[in-house]
């Protein structure tokens, strides 16, 4: 890969090994803290969190569930967190974390970084956090998105990751007249209705997530196999007979910010496939983006070729053209700009941390289907959002990208992540577990009971589904003794996304990389085989 010094990923892991680790890892009983270490743990939340067992105790009479987002529970109860910095965050009872979970991704500065801060503080001295009309941070963003990234030559802010892939489809199925989307089973892409479905586990369908959603919200919603370029081809072809197909959706290192790693040619095909049956292709970036490299994941997949020019193989495609007033259809050799998605999602970080964090970008004929005021005659993709690129959270996320830039971010979070990967597997041999590591970059996976590692995917409804209620029993153990683990880990002060997924960034140093193994040293030491599936 040329340029990789430019990215948190310094190698590409093909998923062969990695599959093969996590079918060993399920088909083994489930290896977890034991019993004895489990009622510690618990002692240890109830004794040293017990002004955070106190506040969310009460929340739970004003919160359903006690919490305000899915990230913020904690078995055996969430933990009230009152200062950020770093690479660290403080409870109300004044206990330190390692934070690998960084709010989610976003922060690949650490939080709440100081040349930020001190930007956003300025500007709410002055300007307030919104006026409802325009602020120069609107601009500056969208400009230095545009500048880093290619394959986003336009940029539309909108409030959050969810909205931003509402939007993605809204213009795709303007932009083909075609309806049918199709997704990768087991990848996230926001709650919305219609991509509620094939959640976590691939084959799902609407059978395990899609609660209180009707039917016809995603009858036009497709899944396949993540890392199979044949189910994609043959849905194409399925849709082409149906309609056609308006875009193809995919997290740039695999469904779920790469819990299902995909080959490294994945992408290239994938979006030549959607090219030949006249689908948009859309990387949702809402993890990658600037995490990845300061251009996305689009630039590491792609980056090689360059935008302006005629690719370095044969790929002739159709291109239309207005000429005397009549489109005309005409072929031509591909270029880079065709190669690139063609739009991407973002969220989280485009406001640096901040809330009110999403948007599209991508290529000018497409992101220009979003053009704010009346549309006249024309046709138009509506989005909308009141606080949507409001000054703070525009200029706060244009400063912290010019931060992460500058101090070349993305690598150093890659090679904490790397240090990371490598001194937990070396902890997996040590004591002869069957868990499997593995990373792409600052984005470290850490599979310990292999419960979202089920695939049920099939074109055949009834093979997908009965396969799947077959094994639900096993897959909520395993979510439990995840649960588990994820508790152990916090109670010696590490902070994970639920117990499997660890994001490192910038204010990791060797030193704290090294404190963090000693401390998953101390919990790998209590495992057992409980014996259960």
């Amino acid at each position: 890969m040329e340029n990789e010094q430019k990215y948190s990923i310094s190698q590409w892991e093909e998923p062969g090994r990695i599959y093969a680790d996590l079918k060993n890892l399920t088909s083994q009983p489930i290896w977890e803290i034991s019993d004895e270490e489990l009622e510690k743990v618990k002692v240890h939340f109830d004794t040293k969190c017990a002004k955070s067992k106190e506040i969310t105790t009460e929340a739970k009479k004003y919160i359903p569930g006690g919490v305000q987002h899915n990230l913020a529970f904690n078995f055996p109860f969430p933990i009230c967190m009152d200062k950020a910095e770093g690479a660290y965050l403080y409870d109300r009872d004044g206990n330190e974390y390692i934070d690998f979970l960084q709010a989610g991704g976003p922060t690949i500065l650490g939080s709440n970084y100081p040349a930020v801060k001190e930007k956003v503080i300025e500007l709410l001295n002055t300007c307030g956090p919104v006026t409802g009309l325009f602020h120069e941070g609107e601009m500056l963003l969208a400009k230095k998105i545009s500048e880093l990234m290619p394959a986003c030559e336009m940029f539309r802010m909108l409030g959050s990751g969810t909205e931003s892939v509402m939007a993605a489809i809204r213009v795709a199925r303007c932009a083909t007249k075609k309806k049918r989307v199709i997704k990768v089973g087991g990848a996230y892409h926001g709650w919305s209705d219609q991509m509620v479905y094939g959640l976590k586990i691939p084959g799902s369908r609407q059978f395990l997530e899609s609660h209180g959603i009707a039917g016809g919200c995603y009858k036009n919603t497709d899944e396949v196999r993540p890392n199979d370029l044949k189910m994609l081809e043959k849905m194409l072809k399925l849709n082409s007979l149906r309609g056609g197909t308006a875009a193809v959706i995919v997290e740039p290192v695999g469904p779920e910010s790469g819990t299902r790693p995909i080959s490294l040619d994945y992408n290239e095909k994938a979006r030549i496939l959607a090219k030949k049956y006249g689908a948009l292709f859309i990387f949702d970036e809402v993890v990658t983006g600037f995490r990845v490299g300061t251009s996305g994941a689009a630039g590491y997949f792609f980056g090689k070729y360059d935008y302006d020019k005629e690719l370095p193989f044969e790929w002739i495609i159709e291109d239309r053209k207005i000429e005397d007033g009549k489109v005309v259809t005409f072929k031509r050799q591909a270029t880079g700009r065709d190669m690139y998605p063609d739009l991407t999602v973002f969220g989280k970080i485009v406001a640096g941390g901040y809330p009110a964090a999403g948007g599209v970008g991508g290529k000018r004929e497409y992101v220009s289907l979003m053009a704010a005021g009346v549309a006249g005659m024309g046709k138009k993709a509506y989005v909308g959002g009141t606080l949507a690129a409001n000054p703070l959270s525009a200029f706060a996320g244009y400063c912290a990208i010019c931060e992460i830039e500058k101090n070349d971010a993305c690598v150093k979070a890659g090679r904490a992540g790397d240090r990371l990967a490598a001194g937990l597997k070396e902890l997996i041999k040590k004591y002869g577990l069957p868990y499997v590591v593995y990373n792409q970059g600052s984005i470290v996976h850490l599979e310990c009971t292999g419960a979202m590692s089920f695939d049920f995917s099939s074109m055949n409804l009834l093979k997908s589904v009965i396969p799947m209620l077959k094994k639900k029993a096993e897959m909520l153990n395993r979510k439990k003794a995840m649960e588990h683990m994820g508790a152990a880990y916090m109670a010696n002060g590490i902070v994970t996304l639920a117990g499997s997924r660890l994001y490192t960034s910038m204010a990791d140093t060797d030193e704290i990389i090294d404190e963090a193994l000693r401390r998953f040293d101390k919990v790998f030491a209590t495992v057992v085989n409980t014996g259960k599936k």
